[in-house]
């Protein structure tokens, strides 16, 4: 019979400072859980959506206090959607693992995974020092960049962005930052220096703000998207950010990127700070998706024993949870 056997805060420091329009990081708390049926064990990991007012401490309160079924369909029903469902949904699919003796992407039914080229984060700044940045993890082998924006000034970040990595391919994240910004102008002006999506400009709540904007590239619901019950709203989008933390889980991911697939939005998938343990089951959601955003752990000071490996720019799979496969 499986159980709950611990949820418990750990506290990973970041590399220097992770800072976009809302402010900035030197540290993330994530929330690790532990389920076990006396034999094997499956552990899971969430970070707290600290803009919807989740807390490390709460998340894991919430893990404490679910009394099961501890079944992944149950958790649907039975626990909102948030990193602590996240944690405990993914700690479950690492037991059930284990159980049948086959990894969890065989027991999802997906193919086995293959090395994922991801974006590389540069933190809003100055634009000498997203300039730099840019330069050095071009210089690590990342081809794709995600510049964090903030609605002023971001034409001449994402110039410099471009003088200090002039090969790579472009995205930006706007988290929410261009509401009272003309948004097509904006995302014109981008396209001219080569990005090639924009994520989230408008409030979570004034989707319909986009309704009839024409722009040259498409821009991509991430704080306006978290479960299947959000894509009817979303049709001004033309693509979706999938967030395990968001989603609660990856039953529920993987269920999004099938119904945003089949109702014609692009897919992104991203994530939280978080350790390779929380990285790992967001790459098998990754798969085939347009754009890929799982730097979370890359961004850290340090990672956890059995970190997933960088190699060239390319996220490899590996054995840290679910099963997995040889890095």
């Amino acid at each position: 019979m499986t159980a709950l056997i611990s949820a418990t805060v750990e506290r990973w420091p970041v590399a220097g400072a992770f800072i976009i329009s809302r402010g900035a990081k030197t540290q993330v708390d994530v929330v690790v859980c532990i389920v076990g049926d006396g034999v094997h064990q499956g552990r899971g990991e969430g970070t707290a959506i600290y803009y919807e007012g989740e807390t490390a401490e709460g998340c894991a309160d919430a893990i404490r206090a679910y009394v099961g079924p501890f079944d992944r369909e149950a958790l649907l029903i039975h626990m909102p959607r948030g990193a602590a469902r996240n944690a405990l949904d993914c700690a479950l699919w690492d037991l059930e693992a284990k159980q049948a003796g086959v990894p969890v992407w065989q027991l999802a039914g997906l193919d086995e995974p293959v090395p994922l080229a991801t974006a590389f984060t540069i933190s809003l700044g100055e634009p000498e020092k997203m300039e730099a940045d840019a330069r050095a993890a071009a210089a690590r082998g990342f081809g794709l960049l995600k510049c964090k924006l903030t609605g002023d000034g971001d034409l001449a970040r994402i110039a410099a962005v471009r003088a200090g990595a002039p090969d790579v391919r472009l995205i930006v994240d706007a988290n929410e930052s261009w509401h009272d910004r003309d948004v097509a102008g904006e995302a014109a002006a981008l396209a001219a220096l080569g990005v090639e999506m924009v994520e989230q400009p408008i409030l979570h709540g004034q989707e319909k703000r986009l309704a009839g904007v024409t722009a040259p590239i498409p821009f991509c619901a991430d704080e306006s998207c978290h479960t299947r019950a959000d894509l009817d709203r979303l049709g001004a989008f033309d693509a979706i950010n999938i967030k395990l933390d968001k989603a609660g889980g990856l039953t529920e991911a993987l269920a999004l990127a099938r119904e945003a697939r089949r109702q014609g939005f692009r897919v992104m998938v991203g994530c939280m700070l978080s350790t390779s343990l929380g990285i790992a089951p967001a790459a098998l959601v990754a798969q085939g998706a347009d754009w890929v955003d799982l730097d979370g752990a890359l961004l850290l000071a340090e990672d956890r024993d059995g970190a997933l490996a960088m190699r060239d720019g390319m996220l490899m799979p590996g054995r840290l949870w679910g099963g997995g496969t040889v890095a």
